[in-house]
């Protein structure tokens, strides 16, 4: 595999694998029935990922418009303004952030910037009036994510975490089949993700910016997995991180494996890096059968598997839906019903914990609780 971006690889499609369309976000008739205006949305940052996915989500979705942009860059924002029918006075920079308090078009955000930036960000936006939706991971520190959620919830708003794969049916139907019974008691979880990154200068291999290696930027994934598969927190970690390019990784990591430790007693093996390519799965195995999924993050042509019967796994995959739109959609309701969202601020926070516990066991070479 050539280097690619972190965003071109999540985009990638399955070796021959049947192209799908991309129906909207699943509601129910009752929500379907309701008047509700949509929630109008600003985007924060106009980066890769919000050009590519982000913001053309919102021609998906039912609940959610786009309405706004932030951006530094005027004639990037003005651009895309156009492009989507954002009126001119609802674009604003980071100085001027705040001003979108007076704004009632304005619902919520969607921040889509560095990692470092993610704390400020939401804590304005919460103090403008606003809800917050917050691309992974949350935060570079749990102090950040305690005082995001502090603001949050001082404000009366809303804040989830952009984790699209908690409302994505294939990773949903894995998590239920590994946590029904179905397949007896689970003994054995393996989550992988890794790509070979490309450009040496972007901001992920700055630690000050990321906050980390493949494991904040994609390893998070494999966190997730782990968690929804066995529906437990992990209690402990043990983890081993490498480099073979002391250059290109001066910073960060470019190989990390940890493991998982569950109350219950089942261990998760995880691995996520920089410099391999082609590697994106996960697995929950029992004595009655599995289930798999590979690709099992990638933002569309996911690809689910299950046995019952030892090497005749059946494929599963589910029809698909824009990943984005859902999560969007999702945190609209939430916002409109008055719920507190699955990927609320404290999953975040969690994990973040259990980020800062993996980078110490790798420091110690040995096994760290998860504080």
């Amino acid at each position: 595999m050539s280097p690619l971006s972190r965003r071109t690889f999540l985009k990638r499609t399955a070796a021959g694998a049947v192209a799908l369309s991309l129906p909207r976000t699943p509601i129910s008739s009752a929500q379907m029935q309701t008047n509700r205006r949509p929630l109008g949305y600003a985007v924060v940052g106009i980066g890769q990922l919000a050009r590519g996915e982000v913001i053309p989500a919102f021609t998906q979705t039912q609940h959610s418009r786009l309405i706004g942009f932030v951006s530094g860059d005027p004639q990037k924002a003005a651009r895309f303004a156009r492009q989507y029918g954002v009126p001119e006075k609802n674009i604003y920079n980071y100085q001027n952030y705040g001003r979108m308090a007076s704004n009632p078009d304005i619902d919520a955000v969607y921040i889509a910037l560095p990692n470092n930036m993610h704390a400020e960000y939401t804590i304005r936006a919460a103090q403008a009036g606003k809800h917050v939706l917050c691309e992974k991971p949350m935060a570079n520190s749990a102090r950040d994510c305690e005082e995001m959620i502090e603001a949050c919830r001082h404000a009366g708003k809303k804040l989830m975490v952009a984790y699209r794969l908690q409302y994505e049916p294939n990773n949903l139907e894995a998590a239920r089949m590994a946590r029904s019974g179905e397949l007896g008691k689970v003994k054995l979880i393996e989550a992988q993700l890794a790509f070979i990154i490309g450009d040496p200068t972007q901001w992920r291999l700055k630690k000050a910016m990321s906050g980390g290696g493949p494991l904040v930027d994609i390893g998070i994934y494999c966190i997730q997995a782990a968690k929804y598969l066995s529906g437990e927190e992990p209690v402990s970690v043990a983890a081993h991180a490498w480099s073979t390019d002391p250059v290109k990784f001066r910073e960060v990591e470019e190989n990390i494996s940890f493991t998982l430790h569950f109350p219950s007693g089942l261990a998760a093996n995880c691995y996520s890096s920089y410099g391999l390519g082609g590697i994106n799965e996960f697995r929950a195995v029992g004595p009655k059968g599995g289930v798999e999924m590979g690709p099992a993050y990638s933002y569309r042509d996911l690809r689910l598997r299950a046995w019952k019967r030892p090497n005749a796994p059946e494929d599963r995959t589910l029809p698909e839906q824009n990943q984005f739109a859902a999560e969007i959609d999702r945190f609209s309701l939430d916002i409109a019903e008055d719920r507190n969202p699955k990927a609320s601020g404290e999953m975040g926070l969690q994990d973040v914990k259990i980020i800062t516990a993996i980078y110490q066991a790798g420091e110690s070479g040995g096994t760290v609780k998860v504080g």
